[in-house]
């Protein structure tokens, strides 16, 4: 079914919890979420075949879908929350430090416009450090946008590519972002998104604060930042109430809908799992966010290395 089923390797973590192999994850019957947001759950700009299942992180998000005439809607959770379910964070770990930062990013087909220098001297006047800056791998692969952050004194990472086309899929994308977020005490971004709750949910104190910078040809329907802002008002500002935070995070990742992976494998249309064999690295091998023709040097920067 649709390639978008397989962004960020959300395919991969469910295979993974139905007992099949992460890195060759079979294809979706139906759409997936890929990201958190304010309609019904699915990309704006794909087309979509009527009757065809539709598989939501949370139960906020199919009744929005159900209103706009979408009855083919099955809530199941997040991926993130299946990923949190099955690597619940150590007893014993090193104590958390800094932040990890998330400036609002475009897409392929839509660039953001801002000010990176004032969201920079906002961070700096915000977070005691350390810092992490963590790029969309569009902004990433720009040596000009990733350089200023470096000037500036901030670690710089990307988490890697979210793959497309099913090309260039990455089971280990989620995996990277888990390890990030709890080496850090706080996430933060210029818009309420995906990162954030997922920060939220994995035990980081939350904040979105900054210039929210402009989408191109940004789609105003479902009411637009103004309505973000409106509608999850606790969630904004430099400091967040970390549990009403969580609260909010589990209801949107929809970590108290996760289903069994019989159930999961049912809906799917996915195999059962063959007999036990050895185990496999879930997160693989590092994907670089340049694109083709990655190189060691950029993989490294793409599972964290400090610049």
């Amino acid at each position: 079914m649709h390639h978008a089923n397989h962004y960020y390797g959300h395919t991969g973590v469910l295979a993974r919890y139905c007992g099949l192999a992460a890195d060759t994850p079979p294809r979706v019957r139906g759409y997936l979420q890929h990201g958190w947001n304010i309609g019904d759950g699915l990309a704006a700009d794909h087309e979509f075949i009527p009757g065809i299942p539709v598989f939501l992180w949370s139960e906020r998000t199919r009744r929005r879908a159900w209103s706009l005439g979408r009855r083919q809607g099955y809530v199941i959770g997040s991926p993130w929350a299946y990923l949190l379910r099955m690597e619940p964070e150590p007893a014993e770990r090193r104590p958390r430090e800094g932040t990890i930062w998330y400036p609002f990013h475009g897409w392929e087909g839509q660039r953001v416009h801002g000010d990176h220098h004032r969201l920079i001297g906002t961070i700096r006047a915000t977070e005691p450090g350390p810092v992490t800056i963590c790029l969309y791998w569009q902004e990433y692969q720009s040596a000009r946008i990733r350089r200023r952050y470096e000037r500036a004194g901030f670690r710089v990472i990307c988490h890697g590519y979210r793959g497309g086309r099913y090309q260039d899929l990455d089971p280990g994308f989620l995996h990277r972002q888990l390890t990030e977020l709890r080496r850090h005490r706080r996430v933060a971004s210029n818009r309420l998104s995906s990162a954030i709750l997922y920060g939220a949910l994995a035990g980081c104190e939350p904040a979105v604060y900054g210039d929210p910078m402009r989408l191109e040809r940004e789609d105003p329907r479902f009411g637009g930042q103004r309505r973000v802002r409106r509608q999850w008002a606790d969630l904004h500002g430099e400091r967040v109430d970390p549990v009403v935070a969580r609260q909010v995070a589990a209801a949107e990742l929809g970590a108290d809908r996760l289903a069994p992976p019989a159930e999961l494998r049912r809906l799917f249309h996915w195999p059962d799992p063959p007999p036990a064999g050895p185990p496999r690295d879930p997160a693989g091998p590092p994907r670089d966010p340049a694109g083709p023709g990655r190189g060691t040097a950029a993989a490294a920067r793409a599972e964290g290395t400090a610049r």
